[in-house]
This record gives C-alpha cells, structure tokens and sequence, in this order.
C-alpha cells in the first residue's frame, strides 16, 4: 500500500475507532452512580466475556497455546496492571470533572513514547523530536503553575500508556488474543473486589435496576469495539494516517470538556494547550516527512495496539 492511495473504508473504521474512545466519557457519565472502581471492575470482568466469546468465533483452537510462552505471559501480566492504572485513572478523571485533562494526558502520551525509546531503548531523536520534547516539558510546567499542583492526571494518563504500549511491543500478538490473556489476568482481582463491595453495600450492578446494569456490563463492549474498528482500519490504510488519526480522540475529549461539561479553562491552561498541540504538530509533521522517504509505507497486519487510546486494549 503506497502512501497516495487510502482506503475509504479503512479510513471509516480509523474515524469510528478513535471517535469512539474520544466519546467515552459520555459513556462513563452514564453509569456515575457506581463508584470508579466499581466500573473499572465490571470493565474488566465483561471484557474477558465478550473478548473470550469472540475469540471462540475468530480464532484458531490452538491460539493460547501457540502464544503463552512463559515470556509472553510475564509481558502481559505486567501489561494488565498498567492499563488498569489508566483505566481506572481515566474512569475516575471523567466522572470528577476531569475531561479535559484527560485530553491533555492523551495529547502528550506520543511524545512520553518517545521519550522512553530515549531512557530505555536508547534511541536517537532527530532535532524536531527533541523540539517537541522540550515543548511538552515546558507546557507541563506551565500547567503545574496553572493548577497550582502537577497535572497528575494527564501524567498518570501518559506515563500508564506509555508504559503499556512499550510492553505490548515486546509481545508482538493479535489484539483479540491479547485482550483475552490481559483481562483473564485481571478477571480474579475485579471480582474479589466486587464482592467486597456487595459485602460492604455499595455495589450498584443489580441493585439500581436493569438498564444501569447493562450499561455496566456494556462497558466490555466499549473496550472490545472500538479495539476491532482499529484493527480493521491498521490493515487498510498506512501507518501515517494511523499516526495522524489518533490525535482525533483527545480532540474530541477535549471539546466534551469545555463544551458539553462546561470545564473551565483559564488563560494559563490555553497556553499549555497551545504548546502541546504546536509539539505535536512539530511531530506529526517531521513524521510524515520521515515516511516519505520510504516507499512503500506498509500497513499494519495484525494488530497489537492501538498508538494514543484511552485504555484501548
């Protein structure tokens, strides 16, 4: 696939995918009744379900076993406890009057994947990757002044993801396949901690009726939909629009908090804003000009997660 030619319906299933993951807060906001562990907790145990129901329908007999290496498993245990960070960081942000960090923390999640391929793979950045760097750091400051306090959320947000996407490239395995071993490693504690809040009183599914439950319940939809969307449209269309694509999802997190949710933003945050998206922009433009020189840009094949989504396993 050249970089010239883009598939429309891959480019429809891009837009659908990070679409989707930039209106879940509406979707959160929906179930705020359950506190955000316990949303968090029913994500987890419902996305095993619909991840291992389709796995069943999808993949072959053998696929764990071909996989599960010791290795492997390790990776994805360590992966499952990362993105629980950012799940449940992300769930709570939203339902506290939070969206628009949320956003942010998306915004910088590239430029923290670079950064780590610094410290930890020991990769050499070109001059305009380092510009961005410097920009990011420099908006994080001026968002620390503004809020008073680190912009934790954004930098939990980033850092979590960060970390997940850099262990889920050392696993190099199908979405499907690792969103079922990730959930399964997470379905015991999610349910050990729902039932202590039935225990305690303050589980919510099943006890404010049934269509609070479902959507409860749906949440493993949320995770798994979206996810399928972008596996579909990696296949179709080049890693630049990928690339480029992924900054949908925090725009539209963004706009639903200032928009829809009325969060403020002072001049102090527009600046830092400002900075990051003049970074990302710094970015996306010596990225696209890097694949250029390359021909032609492969697609991705099988998938194994999404650049820059909120809890997109």
């Amino acid at each position: 696939m050249t970089e010239s030619k883009v598939d429309k319906p891959g480019l429809l299933y891009g837009l659908g995918a990070y679409g989707i993951w930039g209106l879940v807060p509406l979707f959160w906001r929906l179930v705020d009744k359950a506190s955000a562990g316990e949303i968090l907790g029913m994500r987890m145990v419902w996305s095993l379900v619909f991840a291992a129901i389709l796995s069943l329908i999808i993949l072959p007999r053998d696929w764990f076993r071909r996989m599960a290496t010791r290795r492997t498993l390790l990776l994805l245990a360590a992966a499952s406890a990362v993105v629980s960070i950012n799940w449940g960081t992300f769930i709570w942000a939203t339902n506290h009057g939070h969206v628009t960090e949320t956003a942010l923390g998306y915004y910088i999640n590239p430029i923290v994947s670079i950064l780590f391929g610094v410290l930890l793979l020991r990769e050499r950045l070109a001059r305009w990757q380092w510009m961005a760097i410097g920009l990011a750091v420099a908006a994080v400051v001026v968002m620390t002044i503004e809020y008073g306090k680190l912009p934790w959320i954004a930098l939990v947000l980033a850092f979590s993801f960060g970390s997940y996407g850099l262990i889920k490239n050392r696993v190099r395995a199908g979405a499907v396949q690792t969103l079922v071993i990730e959930s399964g490693f997470m379905f015991l504690p999610a349910v050990g901690y729902l039932i202590i809040l039935q225990v305690r009183g303050t589980l919510t599914f099943g006890h404010l009726g049934l269509v609070h439950s479902l959507l409860l319940a749906a949440g493993g939809l949320v995770t798994l939909i979206p996810l399928l969307l972008f596996s579909a449209a990696a296949t179709r269309i080049p890693l630049s629009v990928v690339g480029m694509l992924q900054y949908i999802a925090p725009t539209v997190m963004f706009l639903l908090g200032v928009l829809h949710f009325g969060e403020q933003m002072p001049a102090g945050r527009w600046i830092g804003f400002v900075m990051v998206w003049v970074a990302l922009i710094i970015l996306t433009v010596g990225m696209v000009r890097s694949l250029r020189r390359v021909r032609p840009v492969p697609a991705i094949g099988d998938v194994e997660e999404a650049p820059g989504v909120p809890g997109a396993s």
